[in-house]
């Protein structure tokens, strides 16, 4: 029995090793992103602003203990993002300053894994709205952020994030998905 299992053995190790085969690993695979139809509704609620936001977003209240009225969070539950929004009422000109400033500094805590930072200017005088959109380029954690204000009483600030390691080649198809959404959020955005 040795004599006949050792010979085909050996034909069969042979067999399995010659040829040339060129073998490579198989490429990481991403999942299929579905993307919903683009449809938008009002936000209206007891807050000073409205905007447009899309149907396929849930809005809630920021439950954190330390949220104050109309901090709100936009989910995106398909694609575990939340752009956090955080209202101030403006009661001085150095609170004013100290929010702007603020709100350049939580933009620019990204720079050790951004490769850039744009800043935009958002001006819309015919709604009295203003302020700063930061572009943040790279791996980093937040890659939109942004305040509004009226410059005078009025000063709320955004920040969207995706609950997922902060990579920038698998998250760009969502990314720039969901920045439609934030542009047209601010496009729309008006003070009551």
């Amino acid at each position: 029995m040795k004599k006949i299992v050792l010979p085909i053995l050996a034909i069969l190790l042979f067999a399995a090793c010659s040829g040339n085969h060129d073998f490579s690993p198989k490429p990481r695979g991403y999942y299929r992103i579905v993307f919903p139809e683009k449809a938008y509704q009002p936000y209206i609620s007891g807050c000073p602003f409205t905007f447009q936001y899309p149907k396929y977003a849930v809005i809630e209240p920021d439950k954190n203990p330390k949220a104050k009225p109309c901090w709100l969070n936009m989910q995106f539950p398909q694609f575990k993002g939340t752009l956090h929004l955080s209202y101030e009422h403006i009661l001085s000109k150095k609170e004013f300053n100290e929010l702007v400033e603020d709100a350049h500094k939580l933009s620019f805590k990204h720079t050790v894994k951004a490769t850039g930072i744009d800043e935009g200017v958002i001006s819309y005088p015919d709604r009295k709205v203003y302020g700063i959109y930061y572009t943040i380029d790279g791996n980093a954690a937040s890659s939109v952020q942004f305040y509004l204000t009226d410059s005078t009483k009025n000063y709320i600030r955004g920040a969207l994030y995706f609950n997922s390691e902060p990579r920038l080649d698998s998250i760009q198809p969502v990314l720039t998905f969901v920045k439609k959404d934030v542009d047209l959020m601010i496009k729309s955005f008006k003070w009551k």
